[in-house]
């Protein structure tokens, strides 16, 4: 067998892997979730079980359970708070839904009323009388809404967050090394090489953009819900929240979060001052981010392009939801180092290079 037909046949093996990982992947998607965030999580605690295993005469065992306990115990408080504070807006948002869509319609009624008495022939007479009804039409929506969260049909995936996900990032984070040296031993001898630079390279990006952007994500959410909240925007503690949760989608969390709060401010205040503070906030929110905190916690030279990240995400999202999402940028950062590994072997080709 000559060396073209062993590496078609690698090659092969290589497609059948990912075909067969990916299939289970898509039949399975709905139970993975809670393991794939455990891995997640203990992916963003190996470093510190690392340092504290390097620094201190402890077993791996021994730091792992210091870490996680730590964790917990910070991050619990936080969820809690969250949970109320999510739960008190939201079932304060349904209930005011609507009356919120009367409003906003009614307002949108007198601004067709105005553009029809300067603009008579650009909207005919009776297209303002579609809103008059939608404060009614929206009452059985938010009832059906309320009653989904209230009947926990929601809250399954969560709980099995909240129990199977610790269990698997403690596990994961203790044993992470007898699984990446187990890895490690089946790598071919005469590709190791390339093979650990090239997971290096994706662990590099990986780390980079996972962890700056967590924390992109979370100073944002914390600047837009003060902002909204001290321009006394009701629920602009949830919009704050929910833009800066969704900004790991580059421009998406801050449109959204922008759209949100406009459509409430004009709901609930319809003045300009109160219109030009809340576009104040996204504009100092986005100058933040753009400026400061994405050059400085993520970095310009991760290798992953925003329009790429954006694409992944979102393919991600559509195709396996939200485990998708959580996995959308490990696997562009794997597809950006095989392409750029395979674009460095075309150029020292034969075919690149001969005339």
């Amino acid at each position: 067998m000559n060396k073209s037909e062993v590496n078609n046949q690698r090659y092969i093996l290589l497609l059948a892997v990912l075909l067969i990982v990916g299939s289970l992947m898509y039949a399975l998607r709905s139970v993975l979730l809670p393991f794939v965030v455990g891995i997640m999580v203990a992916y963003f605690l190996d470093p510190l079980v690392n340092r504290i295993v390097r620094n201190g005469k402890i077993s791996r065992t021994t730091a792992t359970i210091i870490v996680s306990v730590s964790f917990l115990l910070i991050l619990l408080p936080v969820l809690i708070l969250l949970g109320t504070m999510a739960v008190s807006q939201v079932s304060d948002f349904l209930e005011n839904l609507p009356s919120y869509i009367e409003n906003f319609g009614g307002k949108i009624k007198i601004w067709i009323a105005q553009i029809q008495t300067h603009f008579p022939t650009l909207i005919p007479d009776g297209r303002g009388d579609i809103l008059r009804n939608l404060g009614e039409s929206a009452k059985p929506l938010a009832a059906l809404v309320q009653k989904i969260i209230s009947n926990g049909f929601a809250l399954v995936n969560i709980v099995s967050l909240l129990l199977i996900s610790p269990i698997v990032a403690f596990y994961m984070l203790r044993d992470w090394h007898n699984f990446t040296g187990k890895i490690y031993e089946l790598i071919p001898q005469k590709n190791k090489q390339n093979v650990v630079e090239g997971a290096k390279a994706v662990d590099r990006i990986i780390s980079g953009y996972l962890r700056g952007q967590a924390l992109v994500c979370v100073i944002l959410g914390a600047f837009y819900s003060f902002g909204l909240w001290l321009v006394d925007l009701h629920l602009g503690l949830l919009v704050g929240f929910l833009a800066g949760l969704i900004s790991f989608i580059p421009y998406v969390g801050s449109i959204s979060g922008f759209l949100m709060a406009i459509v409430l401010v004009v709901t609930q205040y319809g003045t300009l001052p109160k219109i030009l503070e809340v576009i104040a906030v996204f504009l100092i929110g986005q100058f933040l981010e753009g400026n400061f905190l994405t050059p400085k916690l993520v970095g310009e030279n991760i290798g992953l392009h925003p329009v790429w990240v954006m694409f992944a995400l979102l393919a991600g999202g559509v195709l396996l939801g939200l485990l998708g999402m959580i996995i959308a940028v490990p696997v562009a950062a794997i597809i950006g180092v095989l392409l750029r590994f395979m674009i460095e072997h075309y150029k020292k080709s034969r075919i690149y290079l001969e005339n």
